[in-house]
């Protein structure tokens, strides 16, 4: 919910930059438990996943030109692709998946996600809507749902699935997370800070979680805070990087205007 390239071109492939942040959690904040065998390892420092990402696509891809037609291997292997950012290619991979397996629920939850990562998003909700089911709903499933109607600006839908997937499983810090960006996305800042920081509380947490509370605190113009959390989860060029591109945005006359664009 690993995505943290959504700005322009120019901007893909350097650090993490505000609006990407925002939309790495959104999207990718509540993924199923099925994992690529190298992500679990991207723990803390986040200047090393790009790497351990490429080896999970490397050995994925491998597995999956042998045999294309096993779930796992294929769902692993989106998975990897998505999480590097390679959102088209992990859509190809799921979409042939998904026509294969059209009633399989880990098959359509994934795609679901995928078409989302593309911004299909209307097209996304409809997929998780066949993934979910009434009598044994996945709270995960809420929770990328409402990341969606986030991203189309519904904040109020939003937060009505992320309050769903919070009575299924309280305090998961990917929902907390997704509520905080929510109010992110809408401007409230002080909301989305005592959101981002009861997540990550949590020792579950993972380093985007953190990597966005940072982020909100830079916005506010708190960067000795912000930073220190950085340096924790980013390398120091990276988190001196971000601290200076926050600094030189919230400069701008419509610099809140400019992550709503971005974004």
């Amino acid at each position: 919910m690993k995505a943290l390239s959504h700005l322009k071109n120019a901007s893909r492939k350097r650090v993490i930059t505000a609006t990407a942040i925002v939309l790495a959690l959104a999207i990718s904040g509540c993924s199923s438990n099925k994992k690529s065998v190298s992500s679990s390892s991207h723990q803390g420092s986040g200047y090393a996943s790009e790497q351990a990402l490429q080896e999970s696509v490397t050995y994925w891809e491998k597995r999956y030109r042998n045999n294309p037609d096993e779930v796992k291997t294929a769902l692993n292997y989106g998975h990897s692709l998505r999480l590097l950012g390679r959102h088209e290619q992990s859509l190809a991979v799921l979409e042939k998946l998904a026509t294969r397996h059209s009633k399989d629920r880990v098959v359509l939850a994934a795609y679901g996600k995928s078409l989302a990562s593309v911004g299909r998003f209307q097209q996304a909700l409809n997929v998780l809507e066949k993934a979910q089911t009434p009598t044994t709903p996945d709270w995960r499933l809420y929770s990328a749902m409402g990341a969606i109607h986030d991203q189309l600006g519904s904040f109020s839908s939003a937060r009505a699935y992320y309050d769903k997937a919070l009575l299924m499983a309280p305090g998961a810090p990917s929902v907390l997370s997704n509520y905080g960006l929510s109010y992110l996305l809408e401007g409230d800042l002080k909301s989305a800070e005592g959101y981002l920081r009861e997540a990550a509380k949590n020792p579950k947490a993972d380093s985007r979680v953190r990597q966005n509370l940072a982020l909100v605190l830079g916005l506010q113009g708190r960067f000795q805070e912000a930073e220190s959390i950085a340096n924790n989860e980013l390398s120091p060029q990276q988190a001196a990087e971000n601290m200076a591109y926050l600094k030189s945005m919230l400069k701008e006359r419509n610099s809140w205007a400019q992550i709503k664009k971005q974004g």
